[in-house]
């Protein structure tokens, strides 16, 4: 059973989600501040955290600057709608994804098992191979759903959940287009509204992280007004 830590100052949040995990089979310890937090991660870890941004005593980012000095366990922040610069910021820090608010708990749910399906990969905890789950390649693109896992030329790219869910898409048929629509109901589920933008944005993050392998990376291509299209070499 994965231990999973649930950080948030709003109590409705830690009560409900909590709630959910539990009955998903995960034990669940709850904090509402990220002192608090600290303090119980100094005498045992979680096998993973959520955590919110903005808290009392200590907020989301300097609690996992904290954790990254000491564990590579995998960590969700949970970002309000206008917190952009901050959601970039974490990554940076080391977040493997984020969420935002408000959130459906089946989203959330859905990345908490990525994310710890890809750490017992990584920890070599036997895991079957399905036609899901197998490695995909495409090109210089190789994709490892069990481990996320993404290289580029042999280069490794890091990328979040949902980066790695949208570029799985479009690599999955390579020539064919997948519009905005499509590409969210990939990576949302149908109780979360998110614009277009919302999309383009993911686009340009991986967009981004890909050029940091291969500066000439541009098999992912914009069709204006139809959506996107991952071009084979």
């Amino acid at each position: 059973m994965s231990r999973i830590a649930l950080v948030d100052d709003d109590r409705n949040i830690l009560t409900s989600v909590s709630m959910t995990l539990e009955a998903e089979g995960y034990e669940v310890e709850t904090y509402n501040d990220g002192q608090a937090a600290l303090d119980a991660f100094n005498k045992r870890l979680p096998d993973m955290a959520v955590l919110d941004i903005k808290m009392p005593r200590m907020d989301g980012m300097e609690l996992l600057q904290r954790l990254r000095q000491k564990t590579a366990m995998p960590v969700i922040f949970l970002t309000s709608k206008d917190d952009e610069i901050d959601e970039v910021l974490g990554l940076r820090m080391g977040a493997d994804d984020y969420v935002k608010k408000p959130f459906s708990q089946r989203l959330l749910v859905e990345r908490i098992r990525a994310l710890l399906r890809r750490q017992e990969a990584i920890s070599g905890v036997e895991i079957p191979v399905t036609d899901e789950n197998k490695v995909m390649e495409r090109g210089s693109l190789t994709m490892d759903p069990l481990r996320h896992s993404v290289t580029w030329k042999g280069k490794e790219v890091t990328l979040t959940v949902t980066e790695f869910l949208l570029l799985q898409a479009l690599a999955q048929r390579p020539g064919f287009v997948k519009s905005r629509d499509q590409l969210m109901d990939v990576a949302y589920d149908d109780q979360v509204y998110v614009d277009d933008r919302t999309i383009d944005s993911h686009i340009k993050r991986l967009r981004k992280k890909m050029r940091t392998a291969d500066d000439d990376f541009s098999a992912i291509e914009t069709l204006y007004g139809i959506g996107y299209r991952y071009n084979e070499e």
